[in-house]
């Protein structure tokens, strides 16, 4: 029996844990005692094998095993055995590492030097010959974890050589659930990030290039793509595949078991895809301005909570609306965010940076006024919208005061301190966020990006630019010629821009907290670019 992808150590709690592998056949998956059954989808076989009975705060080395044979730890590994860290209650010291933008290794020397190296993959192998107290306590994965529209030459080649393709489907674009199937092999397999993931607890969410350059960037975009004739297909693909591989993993021992889709799937006996097909249509489609599917979803780590956002599939575009998150799920998030007294630190993933280098911001909050108008002024800033990637979350300027005004009372609830985690942008930077009722806990934009990518040079200078004091003032004044309100807060930038490959770390120790930003210097070492200090 053949371990296909996996093990991918997914949610940790006090005393539970989950474990996420694909097999080449359906069997039964054992962890620590703990069994599972596998799942098929399109004649692929899954299973999230739920482990109980941990000690808080232990450290346990696991084994996988098929059927009864091991299969994990590979046989001569040079890594050292996979653990389960379950949480402690009361621990006030977190390490978290997180990124974003990660494209999968390449074997063409020329792209493989453009790409330059993975900062993941130097970090894991860097982590090897550290001491296990040093090791990270969370990998967060802020979105682009596979290129559906991006393709590397082996995808390229994969699935110009398939039979069953269909004549309309793209040629430079992956579409069916098997070609997605490619794509997270692709991105997992390598012997470094396995081992990472095998052993340090990860937390995903998508951003558009897990499904389409643009993704839900307007009404407009998804009117275009449901006139394509394969796109109906690649959406259902996307989505069940990021159902797969990435969500049932976020999700918590309590609500995976009170997920009707969840239960539904792995208890059904027979191949799942039709199931999968009518939950992908839902979680796509608005509904009396919700989606039918939430993948935002809560990680509490000691006396940290971790609230990540779907800053992607939840946006509501329908009927005039132009809203990052529908209603029911915006106020689950901010619910979430009434922190309890327990909690020391608030952090908040969202792919898609809250706040941008402050002319950007402004030039998104005007190009949605403009966009919003009839005729030919509106289809023209609909067309820089998606040609300039204007869609964060200035661009949605309801959704971003909204979250503004969540963040702030958080910030005043008696927490240490609020950080909001991001990626997207291609570059890093590090910024203070400066509130109007200036409550006691400081706030902070940390963004991480590109974890594995490029960025073209003549791009740079614009996100330079973008922070200078010249152009915010002309950006705010523009803004508010053009009708935008004031802006609810206002931002300093403490770090950055970064440019390049870049895994950023976020030191917790009781109520004090320190960002580091690291780029590779080789496959098997890091340099520290920036570190700053978040709780003072």
């Amino acid at each position: 029996m053949t371990l296909v992808l996996g093990p991918v150590l997914r949610h940790v709690g006090e005393t539970t844990a989950s474990v996420w592998v694909q097999t080449e056949r359906a069997a039964t998956v054992s962890v620590l005692g703990a069994t599972a059954q596998t799942f098929e989808v399109a004649g692929h076989h899954y299973a999230l094998v739920p482990v109980t009975g941990l000690k808080p705060g232990a450290v346990v080395p696991y084994e996988v095993h098929i059927d009864g044979e091991r299969v994990w730890p590979q046989d001569n590994s040079p890594f050292p055995a996979s653990v389960i860290r379950p949480r402690s209650a009361s621990g006030g010291q977190l390490r978290v590492i997180f990124g974003s933008c990660r494209y999968s290794k390449v074997t063409d020397p020329k792209l493989a030097a453009q790409l330059g190296v993975d900062a993941l993959d130097a970090y894991a192998a860097r982590m090897v010959d550290r001491p296990l107290e040093e090791w990270p306590d969370a990998l967060l994965l802020l979105g682009d974890q596979v290129y559906a529209d991006e393709l590397t030459p082996r995808h390229r080649r994969r699935i110009a050589g398939r039979a069953d393709r269909h004549l309309d489907w793209p040629d430079d674009e992956i579409v069916g659930f098997d070609e997605y199937v490619g794509l997270y092999s692709d991105a997992w397999t390598d012997p470094e990030i396995r081992w990472l993931m095998s052993t340090v607890p990860t937390a995903m969410i998508f951003d558009d290039h897990d499904v389409r350059d643009d993704w839900n960037t307007s009404a407009a975009w998804r009117a275009e793509m449901n006139r394509t004739p394969w796109w109906r297909e690649r959406i259902r693909s996307a989505l069940a595949s990021y159902w797969v591989y990435q969500h049932i993993g976020n999700l918590p021992p309590e609500e995976l078991a009170a997920d009707t889709d969840y239960r539904k799937i792995v208890e059904h006996g027979g191949d799942t895809w039709p199931l999968l097909v009518e939950l992908a249509d839902r979680a796509d489609a608005e509904s009396g301005g919700a989606k039918g599917v939430r993948f935002s979803f809560r990680w509490d780590i000691g006396r940290s909570r971790l609230i990540m956002i779907d800053s992607r599939n939840g946006r509501i575009l329908e009927d005039g609306a132009h809203l990052m998150l529908g209603e029911s799920e915006f106020s689950w998030i901010e619910n979430q965010a009434a922190a309890p007294g327990e909690v020391d630190h608030l952090l908040i993933g969202t792919s898609v940076p809250w706040l941008l280098p402050h002319a950007i911001g402004d030039l998104e909050t005007v190009n949605e006024i403009a966009a919003a108008r009839p005729g030919p002024r509106g289809k023209l800033a609909e067309a820089l919208r998606q040609a300039a990637d204007l869609e964060h979350w200035p661009a949605f300027r309801a959704s971003f005061d909204r979250l503004t005004a969540m963040i702030e009372r958080a910030a005043a609830s008696g927490i240490a301190a609020v950080t909001v985690l991001s990626g997207d942008v291609h570059h890093s930077y590090a910024a203070r966020a400066d509130l109007p009722s200036r409550p006691a806990a400081p706030v902070h934009q940390l963004t991480c990006s590109p974890v594995h990518n490029m960025i073209h040079v003549f791009v740079r200078p614009g996100f330079r630019l973008g922070w200078s004091r010249a152009a915010r003032w002309l950006a705010e004044r523009w803004a508010r010629r053009a009708g935008a309100p004031p802006k609810p807060l206002t931002w300093e930038r403490l770090v950055g821009p970064l440019f390049g490959n870049t895994i950023a770390t976020l030191d917790i120790h009781e109520r004090r907290a320190e960002a580091i930003f690291e780029q590779p210097l080789s496959s098997a070492s890091l340099v520290e670019r920036a570190r700053l200090d978040l709780t003072t």
